[in-house]
């Protein structure tokens, strides 16, 4: 983990605050356009945000929170309790939405799902590359980092107020793409939903915040093998992954705990994991605060 220190905490919108994360002493770790990373909070909670300000400032990060009523106790805290000068472990930075490389970018934004995208839209457009970003929410009020969107990239940005506007036809502006053109989008499950059906899916790159509801098998009791440890742990039909190697001594860091951060990967060594993390594990990798196995056992790198 990484030493910071809160050092400004900004109202950028109606419930947003933004949070300049500053290192006490040296550099923190580099990151890319597409990273998040893990805040452990005083209150014990671990939470993930995507870093939204400058990956060549190394010397402070910035994510933005927006308060959520149905809050597990994350966005309250931020909101309630922080204050500036408190001290905050940070993670290092992990990216499951890389920005590919492209001759051109069409960047789709749902409220505080503008935050990953803001560095790849400031990377892109520094590089000289043709890049876009349409940007939605209800108002301009609701809609984090809207007006420094306006004075920083003018025309290259369209935002879209939907209790005004109605929301955007996604497949008119499918239409009018150019080849090649990458499209990145993150927000709401209906912008996503609306965006896998307007463009194809090879040219589409989405963040979700929330897990996709999908049907698996009933689950079954399975063993866990320990590899470097020499120990074997019984994971029962009732008890996840990651819940069972806890109980036995073998704990991994966790956040989501519903297969959208990626903290706690793990190894797989043997067997045959059955996926249910919406961020695609690697190869012989698997997240085990969702998936479970196939095989009557796994071996894993513990």
């Amino acid at each position: 983990m990484q030493q910071t220190v809160v050092e400004h905490i900004d109202r950028v919108a109606e419930d947003v605050v933004a949070l300049t994360l500053r290192a006490p002493a040296g550099q923190l770790a580099p990151w890319e356009p597409g990273a998040h990373v893990d805040l452990s909070l005083p209150n014990w909670l671990t939470r993930q945000y995507s870093l939204c300000g400058d990956p060549a400032d190394r010397d402070a990060y910035r994510v933005a929170v927006r308060y959520d009523p149905l809050s597990r106790g994350g966005s309250e805290y931020v909101h309630r309790f922080l204050r500036p000068g408190r001290a905050l472990a940070v993670s290092l930075p992990r990216n499951h939405f890389p920005l590919v490389p492209a001759p051109g970018y069409l960047f789709l934004a749902g409220g505080i799902g503008i935050t990953p995208l803001l560095p790849m839209l400031r990377a892109t457009t520094a590089a000289g590359l043709p890049a876009t970003l349409l940007y939605a929410g209800p108002s301009a009020d609701s809609m984090p980092f809207s007006a420094e969107l306006r004075r920083g990239y003018g025309d290259r940005v369209r935002i879209v107020e939907t209790k005004r506007e109605g929301r955007p036809d996604l497949d008119a502006l499918a239409a009018t793409l150019e080849p090649g053109t990458l499209v990145y989008c993150c927000g709401p499950a209906t912008m996503l939903a609306a965006a896998d059906a307007a463009f194809p899916a090879e040219r589409l790159h989405s963040e979700r915040f929330q897990p996709v509801t999908r049907a698996f098998g009933p689950d079954t009791a399975f063993e866990a093998v320990c590899a470097r440890s020499g120990g074997t742990v019984a994971v029962p039909a009732d008890e996840s992954l990651l819940d069972a190697l806890t109980h036995a001594g073998h704990p991994l860091p966790s956040g989501c705990r519903e297969g959208v951060c990626g903290s706690c990967e793990v190894a797989v060594l043997d067997g045959t994991p059955e996926h249910r993390d919406d961020i695609g594990a690697p190869e012989g990798r698997m997240y085990p605060c969702v998936s479970r196995t196939l095989s009557p056992r796994l071996v894993l790198d513990l």
